[in-house]
């Protein structure tokens, strides 16, 4: 009698994590940002543009609505970067030494590089505490640009720019720690460590459920908040415990709490609240405004630091990396779009939006802030996405 014919098994799709197929939904959260910035920019400067700027200072309980999205909201932003960053250290594209050498370079050369640009042009004044504004990367917008691009540039490029950004987030976040922090309530500050203790505990008595996590977590934000240090650290502290199953023979695994709460939280982040800190925080009226603020030693500063410094530390640093033969050119990648993808690096909006609000609060910093990073990372998205359009694959002999 002959045997039934085997069937095969269908093995399960293997879910992906948010930042590997992310790499779609980043992007298409960079459009949506993009849209949402051009959108300030336009009620700003047109007749709305006094409503807009009474709506974002109109108090809702102890905060104004520009602080519940800047002190609020974005900390579920830092919460998310906390878990990437956990995750692509632990389980992901960063867990082995050799596959950090090259993002953590080029990260480290891509913040140094744009603060000593900016210094050059505010070294000795007040406005020196402006240095980290052109030290981030926006991935979200540097995806987007990415995505509009398609195929003309290889995936190991795009996973390159997510690890340098994930890296330079993770200094952005010690940036705002040590640098921007003001006088601390030693009382509340004492509160905040005993819930991380608490957090701690639950992780090493094996809590899986992110229930206790998140509540802590909202317990956390309130004492960080009242203790001097800026609220949104509390999401990556809060970050840091909660659980993840590694596994690398299935690094996708979504089962573990950390990827869970990744995956929830990710659409929210990429298409609700970025683009709302992008609307809130991107508007400034250009009318009335004057001429030698585009010349002010903070605009110059914030805007080459974000196009000149970025693609010099980050290219120059690759370029080093791999002549010593420490690190690898990212793969099917030619010179060209490695510079091209430098270039993007160069587009810092989110958290250099983020930055400057701490770094300045009067009207005038404030208003040549935006007018910098708006204009040196329309300067970096444009150059990059030429580049990278011109850009050929990787020459063998190149």
């Amino acid at each position: 009698m002959t045997a039934p014919p085997h069937k095969p098994v269908r093995s399960r799709p293997r879910p992906l994590s948010a930042i590997r197929t992310a790499l779609a939904n980043e992007a298409a959260g960079g459009v949506v940002l993009m849209a949402a910035a051009a959108g300030a920019l336009a009620v700003a400067n047109s007749p709305w543009a006094e409503a807009y700027h009474h709506a974002l200072h109109v108090p809702l309980g102890p905060l104004s609505l520009l602080h519940w999205i800047n002190d609020g909201l974005m900390v579920v932003f830092f919460l998310l970067v906390g878990l990437e960053i956990k995750r692509e250290a632990l389980d992901g594209q960063l867990r082995r030494w050799p596959d950090r050498v090259l993002p953590g370079l080029a990260a480290g050369a891509g913040m140094v590089a744009p603060a000593l640009v900016y210094l050059a042009f505010n070294l000795g004044s007040g406005t020196a505490r402006g240095w980290a504004i052109p030290a981030a990367t926006d991935i979200a917008f540097a995806l987007g640009v990415l995505a509009l691009l398609g195929s003309r540039v290889p995936v190991s490029l795009k996973i390159f720019l997510s690890a340098v950004a994930i890296v330079d987030d993770l200094g952005a976040v010690v940036v705002i720690a040590l640098f921007y922090t003001s006088r601390l309530d030693a009382g509340m500050l004492a509160g905040a460590l005993g819930v991380l203790g608490l957090l701690f505990a639950l992780n090493r008595f094996g809590v899986r459920a992110l229930t206790p996590y998140l509540g802590l977590g909202l317990v956390l934000w309130f004492l960080v908040l009242r203790s001097g240090i800026h609220a949104t650290v509390a999401g990556v502290l809060l970050a840091l415990f909660v659980p993840i199953h590694p596994s690398p023979g299935r690094p996708e695994d979504t089962t573990s709490p950390l990827h869970r709460l990744e995956h929830g939280l990710s659409p929210w982040v990429a298409f609700g609240i970025v683009p709302l800190f992008g609307f809130a925080n991107a508007g400034v009226t250009l009318v009335g405004l004057p001429l030698g603020a585009l010349l002010d030693p903070v605009t110059l500063g914030v805007a080459l630091g974000l196009f000149l410094g970025k693609q010099a530390g980050i290219f120059a640093a690759v370029r080093l990396a791999v002549a010593a033969g420490i690190a690898a050119r990212p793969a099917g990648a030619s010179w060209g779009q490695v510079y091209g993808v430098a270039l993007l690096c160069g587009i810092g909006f989110t958290m250099s939006l983020f930055i400057g609000g701490l770094a300045f609060t009067d009207g005038l910093h404030g208003t040549e802030t935006k007018l910098g990073v708006l204009g040196g990372s329309l300067l970096s998205g444009i150059v990059g996405a030429v580049v990278l359009m011109r850009a050929r694959g990787r020459d063998q002999n190149a």
